[in-house]
């Protein structure tokens, strides 16, 4: 380790100015044994810098490279991992932790050692030694001189020490001394010793002379020492005197802590008396109910307004007084116990005449026989409840003393309130919706009278007695009331309009009055349903005081839903049934439900009638019920309101598409008589009909969507049939069947603008268009027919590759041919032709669609077009022939005139 030592000063630290103190052979700690050194290296120049260097040996030759240095300052900490035992592990902490293997321990505590040493000297105790024993950092020198070779721990240690000893340079005033003291003496730098023996000898002197003054000032220590013991006498003297001022100073103080505990017991006995006259006024001010409250309680008038308000003030005095916060102990004390069992009396008494003077008024309205239908059944008006209302929203903060106090007795306010009045609302809506169809069927009756088709006189009375015979079978669901209507659709459907007979409004059972007259008495009835709604639930809320979160008086247990109604009572006993909670909000929605239990399937009924009576009144109802539901869900989507009308909405709706339906299945029955001319099928006017209707309906309704989908689809069966029916036509060419319907679709869909049957507009222009010009050319080809095969000969030689001059050489096209059958078709037998040509197209054509102008001009322009025709192939394959038709284009347009004009 020396002759390595030795080496690595030599080669690697002397060029650098450095000087090496210690040097460990190690290994890093689970790796393969790749083994270098670790020296602690200290410049020689100043500053000294304090290095750790890791050296290695190089692989490829016998001599040393310098691979890392770490700055002796960047040391944290150094980790021995054992100090009892010997461990060659230890943990350098630079940057990173780096963990190493000695190949000794004797070599690791000797780094240690004078890394200890280094720091101590030039960092002032800045590292962390952990795991080191403080007795090895003190003996480790020794201990290394012990257990290294002679030779070895003289390097080793004697470096050691030689860079550990303190070194003290001189000031300035120092050198300055030391160099006149040198110039004083000519021999001080030639001869040292003899300098050396002359400063010796003359400290020596001054040594003598010290002891000398300090022999000498023995006689001045005497004379202080007796200064001393004089000092001493006085101090003592002092002590005394204060010792018995602190004696009558105690016996003052003594007489002061009598004094001073007399006030402490007077304060706290005055501090008490406050407190309990506190006390005693809380108590008397917060739980006193006055005379006049408790009289009111016991003995109150609750029928009028005077006795009401007196009770009023009394029941929230008696609140406030129950609802006092106590302060702790309060309720410990007697008269506080006496006074609040005093106060649980005057409530349940007063809970007890409230609640029962309420049901009386309850059981009194609901059996109050004066509110009857006799006097509205003219102007068919539900009777106002307003008065009613009035009077009992005078206790209404009685009811939220009552929800506060006593949850059971306003629980069963609730319910008999429901029951009672739900019997009188159901008795007035009844007579109400039975004077809305009394007036129905007098709407009816009263178009019999115009009627073609008589009818029998007791059918409506009927119908009507019928529908409401099932009234008692209704539940209110819509199931029950889909098998009512389909019943009736099926053995009564005959009854109701179609659009088969709205072509001829006259002769049907029914005409527009009478839709108008249903449809306001349908809006009638919801425009007096609804505030009637409106105000109970508003009166419920107010007069329950229904507007927030239940959270009162409900103990953990869950609601329950009794009758339609919600009460508190525990559904569970056991520890695991968490309580829920619901909003106060659908506490009145249930109210309204049970109330209001008849609306529905009343509501149901006479929309069943209605679409009895009319299958098209499914139109008016629908815009209108969408209107009072669009209304309705504005104001308070999950309403009761909102909700009912949605239910009738849908089987509103329902009814509405079961009437598109039986439209569309009445145009597929059609039959047509082979005897007579088709002219404009009666579903086609049944849908212009029911389209005017249908926008007049619609014009301002929120669900147009509803009508648009049942329009395509009409349109769209119409299209099939008319279709179906010109293949199946006899006596009238499919093309005129063809042609005028789709000519009459297509104006009716022009004039009523209908945005979402624009393609099907384009379309029937198309097929009426194409129809036409097919019906032109078939028509024109018989008059003519000779003339026209020959140039159809014509054509198709041509067509084959004949050239069109040669086609005269052709032996049944030559000139003379030509001529001939030119000379079949004279002026008059082309008139003559087309005047037979005109009785024809006006027997095919129907008046009501006055097309027979039309027709006639196209058959003029495609005659001309063809006259045309002609004279262009004359004129190419008989050049120079001077063959030419033997009636001008001017003869053809004066017998188009002249025909058109006879007749």
């Amino acid at each position: 380790m020396t002759a390595i030592k030795h080496a690595l000063q030599r080669d690697i630290f002397t060029p650098n100015d450095e000087r090496l103190l210690s040097i460990v052979n190690v290994c890093k700690a689970g790796k393969k044994k790749k083994n270098c050194f670790l020296c602690a290296t200290v410049s020689t120049e100043r500053p000294v810098q304090v290095n750790v260097v890791k050296v290695k040996k190089s692989d490829k030759g016998d001599f040393y490279k310098r691979q890392i240095a770490w700055p002796l300052r960047d040391l944290t900490v150094v980790d021995a991992k054992d100090a009892n035992k010997e461990n060659p592990d230890f943990d350098l902490h630079f940057d990173k932790v780096y963990k190493w293997v000695a190949s000794s321990v004797v070599e690791k505590n000797s780094f240690i050692s004078c890394i200890w040493k280094l720091n101590q000297r030039y960092l002032r105790k800045k590292i962390d030694f952990a795991n080191v024993s403080s007795q090895l950092l003190e003996e480790l020198p020794k201990v290394a001189e012990e257990s290294i070779p002679s030779g070895e721990s003289q390097i080793v240690v004697g470096g050691d020490e030689e860079s550990v000893d303190e070194y003290q340079e001189l000031n300035a005033r120092e050198e300055q001394d030391i160099e006149i003291m040198m110039e004083g003496c000519e021999y001080a730098i030639s001869n040292a010793e003899a300098f050396a023996e002359k400063l010796s000898r003359e400290l020596q002197v001054l040594d003598g002379a010290n002891i000398q003054s300090i022999m000498a000032s023995e006689k001045q220590v005497n004379i202080l020492m007796q200064l001393l013991d004089e000092a001493l006498k006085e101090v003592d003297e002092i002590e005394q005197k204060l010792s018995s001022y602190e004696e009558m100073l105690q016996s003052v103080k003594d007489q002061m802590d009598q004094i001073s505990q007399s006030n402490h017991l007077i304060q706290l006995s005055n501090t008490n008396n406050k407190k309990l006259l506190e006390e005693i006024e809380f108590l008397v001010n917060h739980m006193d109910l006055s005379k006049g409250h408790i009289k009111a309680l016991e003995d109150g008038d609750l029928s009028s307004s005077r006795g009401i308000e007196a009770c009023t003030n009394a029941s929230e005095a008696l609140l406030h007084c129950m609802n006092i916060s106590l302060r702790p102990g309060h309720e410990m004390l007697h008269a506080v116990k006496k006074q609040q069992a005093s106060f649980s009396h005057y409530k349940e008494h007063f809970a007890r005449r409230l609640a029962s003077h309420l049901n009386n008024v309850f059981v009194h309205q609901g059996h109050d026989q004066s509110s009857t239908l006799a006097q509205h059944s003219v102007e068919l008006t539900l009777p106002k409840h307003h008065p009613f209302h009035r009077d009992l929203l005078q206790y209404a903060k009685l009811m939220e003393w009552l929800k506060n106090t006593d949850r059971e007795k306003y629980e069963g306010l609730i319910r008999n309130y429901v029951d009672y009045i739900s019997k009188l609302y159901e008795r007035e809506i009844r007579d109400f919706f039975e004077v809305a169809k009394t007036k129905m069927s007098c709407t009816t009756k009263e178009g019999k009278k115009f009627a073609t088709l008589p009818r029998k006189e007791t059918a409506v009375k009927q119908e009507t007695e019928s529908l409401h015979g099932s009234v008692g079978k209704l539940t209110g669901s819509t199931s029950s009331l889909n098998i009512l209507s389909v019943q009736g659709s099926g053995s009564r459907r005959s009854q109701s309009s179609s659009l088969l007979d709205m072509g001829n409004m006259s002769a049907s059972d029914l005409d527009v009055a009478d839709r108008t007259k249903f449809d306001k008495i349908f809006e009638q009835v919801l425009s007096e349903l609804e505030p009637l709604c409106l105000a109970e639930q508003d009166f419920i809320s107010k007069f329950f005081k229904l507007q927030q979160q239940l959270n009162v008086g409900t103990s953990p247990g869950e609601l329950e839903e009794t009758d339609g109604l919600v009460s508190s009572r525990p559904l569970m006993s056991g520890p695991e049934k968490q309580p829920s909670a619901s909003s106060e909000k659908e506490i009145v929605r249930q109210m309204m439900i049970k109330i209001f239990r008849t609306i529905e399937p009343e509501l149901n009924v006479l929309i069943a009638f209605g679409d009895k009576i009319d299958s098209f009144n499914s139109l008016y109802m629908l815009v209108k019920m969408s209107h009072h539901v669009w209304t309705a869900e504005n104001v308070d989507p999950a309403s009761f309101l909102s909700t009912t009308l949605g239910n009738v909405l849908v089987t509103v709706k329902r009814n509405f598409d079961k009437c598109i339906s039986s439209q569309i299945k009445q145009m597929e029955e059609v039959k047509i008589s082979k005897k007579s001319k088709v002219g404009i099928l009666p579903f086609v006017s049944g849908f212009e009909e029911f389209a005017e209707l249908a926008e007049s309906i619609f014009r301002n309704a929120e669900r147009r969507g509803d009508l648009d989908k049942a329009y395509i689809k009409l349109i769209r069966a119409v299209s099939a049939n008319v279709e179906k029916v010109a293949n199946e036509s006899q006596k009238t060419p499919r093309d005129v069947v063809m042609m005028e319907n789709f000519h009459h679709i297509f104006a009716t869909l022009s004039r009523l603008k209908i945005s979402c049957l624009e393609a099907e507009r384009k379309e029937a222009k198309q097929k009426y268009t194409d129809h036409l010009q097919s019906y032109v050319i078939y028509s024109l080809g018989q008059p003519l027919d000779k003339l026209n095969q020959f140039f159809e000969g014509i054509e198709a030689r041509v067509a084959q590759g004949v050239r069109e001059e040669e086609v005269s050489y052709q032996l049944a096209y030559n000139k003379q041919e030509l001529r001939k059958v030119i000379k079949e078709y004279p002026g008059k037998e082309v008139k003559k032709g087309l005047d037979n040509l005109y009785k024809k197209v006006d027997k095919h054509l129907c008046e009501e669609e006055n097309l027979l102008q039309v027709v006639w001009h196209s058959m003029q322009d495609e005659f001309i077009r063809q006259y045309k025709h002609f004279e262009g192939l004359i004129a190419r394959c008989y050049p120079g022939s001077g063959v030419t038709m033997e009636f001008t284009i001017q003869d053809i347009l004066e017998y188009f005139s002249s025909i058109a004009q006879s007749h």
